[in-house]
Parts: C-alpha cells; sequence; structure tokens
C-alpha cells in the first residue's frame, strides 16, 4: 500500500490579493443567483455523530454534493455563475439583474445573442458546464481527456453539448479549448483553471463554489456548531480548494480553521509545490493515471494557489486507496449517521480524516493539525457515483486500485 504523504505549509506568504476574490458579498450574490433556478435546493449537510467517535474527533460533517442539481456533483455551482457575470459584462448588466428567468428569457437573447462556451473536463465540470448552457439557451463545446468514461461522456452529450474524448490529457484539453474558443465567434473558455491572462472568468468560478461554502457555514450554525476547527477539501486546479479556503479565511478573519487539501498521488501538483517551500508553482506532467479523475489536473490555478499558499495548513498527496476507504465509509455509514454517496473524487477527504485518525504512521500528521476529542471536522464530498460501474465495483465488490 502506498503511504501518504504530506507537506505542512512553509512557503513565504504574498501579500494576499487574490483573498478578495471570495469575498463575502461575493459570494452572496452567487448564492442569490443560483437560488433563483427552479433546481435549487441547499444540499445535504450529514451530521455523522457515531462515525466521529469511531474516529475519535468531537464532530463530523460532510457536505454531500451528489444532490445538486440534479447532476451529482458540485461543479455546475461554477459554470453558471462565470456564464452569468459573462452575460453580464457583454449587457453591462450586474449580475444581480440576471436571475434565472431572465436568462432564459426571449428578450435576454434578443439582447445577447449566442455564445458557444467551450471547456476541458474528466465529466462533472463538463456535464455542469452543458448543463448550464442548455438551460440559459446557449451552446457548449466539451473536450474530455483519455480514458474518459462513457457514462460521464453520455451524461453531457445528453445536454445538447458538443463532445469528444481526446487522446491527451487534461491540461491538454484545455489547451484545445482555449485554442477553439479563440477561432470561434463569440466563443467564451469556461475553465476553472486561471493562466496569465485568464483569470477574470476563473475567479467567477471559484466565486460560484462559494454557494457550497455558504450552505455548509449556515448548517453547520443549525446543528450547533459555530465554527469548524478543521476543513478537509479536495484540489485538481486547486479551484475548489481555494474557493473554499478563500470564504472560510473571510468568514472567521481572526480564527480561521485548519485547512487540509487532499490530492490525487498523480497529479499532486499542489502538494509538490509546497514540499519544494519556495511558493513556486510545480506542474506534473503525464497521463495523470487515478482513479481519482475529477482531480487530475496537473497545472495549479494561479489565483487559488496564491490563496492556498497563504492559508492552507497541510497539503496531502493520497494515492487512490484513500478514496476507496472514504467510500466504502461513507456508503456503509453506522446505524444513526446518515449515509453519503460519495464517489472517487468526493470521498477522498473522509478516507484522509479516517487515515489520519487510525493508522500509526501518521501520528505525526495527527499531532500537527491537532486533531483530537475536541476537533469539529468539515470535509466536502465533492461527486456521488457519478461513474456508477466503478462505484460497485470499489463498494461491492471491494476492488482495489
Amino acid at each position: 500500500m502506498k503511504p501518504i504523504q504530506w507537506a505542512i505549509n512553509e512557503m513565504p506568504k504574498t501579500e494576499d490579493s487574490q483573498l478578495k476574490v471570495m469575498a463575502l458579498d461575493e459570494i452572496k450574490k452567487a448564492r442569490i443567483f443560483h437560488e433563483s433556478f427552479p433546481q435549487y435546493s441547499t444540499t445535504p449537510l450529514a451530521k455523522l455523530d457515531n462515525m466521529a467517535s469511531y474516529l475519535g474527533v468531537k464532530e463530523l460533517f460532510v457536505k454531500d454534493e451528489s444532490y445538486r442539481f440534479g447532476l451529482n456533483a458540485f461543479k455546475v455551482l461554477g459554470g453558471s455563475f462565470a456564464m452569468a457575470k459573462y452575460i453580464a459584462q457583454q449587457t453591462n448588466k450586474d449580475v444581480s439583474e440576471l436571475p434565472y428567468n431572465v436568462l432564459t428569457s426571449d428578450k435576454l437573447r434578443e439582447e445577447f445573442g449566442q455564445a458557444t462556451f467551450f471547456t476541458a473536463t474528466d465529466g462533472n465540470h463538463g456535464r455542469g458546464v452543458a448543463w448550464a448552457a442548455n438551460k440559459l439557451k446557449q451552446k457548449a463545446v466539451v473536450y474530455m481527456p483519455k480514458g474518459s468514461t462513457k457514462t460521464r461522456f453520455d451524461n453531457i452529450a445528453k445536454e445538447n453539448a458538443t463532445v469528444t474524448i481526446e487522446e491527451v490529457n487534461y491540461d491538454e484539453c484545455v489547451r484545445m479549448a482555449a485554442a477553439a474558443a479563440a477561432e470561434t465567434p463569440h466563443g467564451v473558455v469556461v475553465q476553472d483553471t486561471a493562466w496569465d491572462g485568464y483569470e477574470e472568468i476563473p475567479a467567477w468560478i471559484m466565486q460560484g463554489y462559494g454557494t457550497m461554502a455558504m450552505e455548509a457555514t449556515e448548517q453547520l450554525n443549525e446543528n450547533g456548531c459555530d465554527r469548524p476547527t478543521h476543513v478537509f477539501v479536495q484540489a485538481g486546479v486547486g479551484s475548489l480548494a481555494g474557493a473554499v479556503t478563500g470564504y472560510f479565511v473571510n468568514r472567521y478573519p481572526e480564527n480561521p480553521p485548519k485547512i487540509v487539501v487532499a490530492e490525487a498521488e498523480a497529479a499532486a501538483c499542489l502538494y509538490k509545490g509546497a514540499a519544494a517551500k519556495d511558493g513556486k508553482i510545480r506542474i506534473v506532467e503525464g497521463d495523470l493515471e487515478t482513479i481519482q479523475a475529477g482531480l487530475a489536473c496537473g497545472e495549479p490555478n494561479t489565483i487559488s494557489w496564491d490563496i492556498l499558499k497563504n492559508h492552507v495548513t497541510a497539503f496531502v498527496s493520497c494515492p487512490d486507496w484513500v478514496a476507496t476507504k472514504g467510500m466504502r465509509l461513507l456508503a456503509a455509514p453506522f446505524k444513526g449517521d446518515p449515509q453519503v454517496i460519495s464517489g472517487e473524487s468526493g470521498a477522498v477527504p473522509t478516507g484522509l480524516l479516517a487515515a489520519i485518525m487510525q493508522m500509526d504512521e501518521y501520528k505525526d500528521l495527527r499531532d500537527y493539525l491537532q486533531l483530537d476529542e475536541n476537533s469539529k471536522v468539515l470535509a466536502f464530498s465533492t461527486e456521488g457515483d457519478t461513474d456508477p460501474d466503478r462505484f460497485k465495483e470499489i463498494v461491492w465488490d471491494g476492488k482495489e486500485y
């Protein structure tokens, strides 16, 4: 069994100029926008009291995004809000003037016309972009990396998107999407990774993800938890991790929770950057083979990297067994705890918490993070069984990867 690798954050701090991207007033706008969708409902926050006791922490909460808009993953929050912000910009409006019923109106179609939104995806982000484009009467073109599953391909195609599986990795697909958008009239890249010269739309996507974090804090309060002591969140390019980190730092500026970022070992670009301690971006190349498809991204988002290196407590590189462990724990909970159907990329934070608390070889990390019987832990399950066959193989048949 490959070991978990971890790096405490000893990187030099910056001016923290990107933290304002996740300012609470911006996240409130995103939340109000999402609430305008007829498909909107707050996703559950599972309170796992018996699991918490078993693992040796005071409380464990898991945000269950398998219920998001009927799409089985959180990603639609980012793509839909970025589209709305783009259309608002192009029509000289504030996004608050463009709720769902306005965006889908014939009047707006006459005023704005139709754009083609290009994106690269392992599945969840592309499905969210395709769904939002379909609902908002726009076009979507989606590039998927090699190894993408037919189930994820079909879910995107069902939303009237043009979708292909390419013989390259995710990061190459991003470049293909950007090149195609540049050659298309009214072509727009909607990608949750940022690079120099492409930072506005990724910032909007991160703000869209903030809806999930804002819901979670409200639900924590309803459960008598005024503030989590620890937040476990997964990372691919780091957009979600940066959004969650930025939100909680802005929400609890005097006493933010400890943030633990979990990455797939095959694509642990943030961990590698943290391990080097110099604050510079590291890129992981190659096929990035992992069952954690949503995390198989080797090039960090420049905006979120700035937030992460200023505020994250530890970065952890997780072999695939960490994901399968989390999937099984959540799918077969203790009697009295709610079940969470969590996919390979969704369950990594819970699997990591369990490994840290239960395995002696990670006692140093446990002690550094001060995880103990007083800890109140929030973890994000970002997807359900987005690959149903693989989910059954792991949870029912005990298959390891």
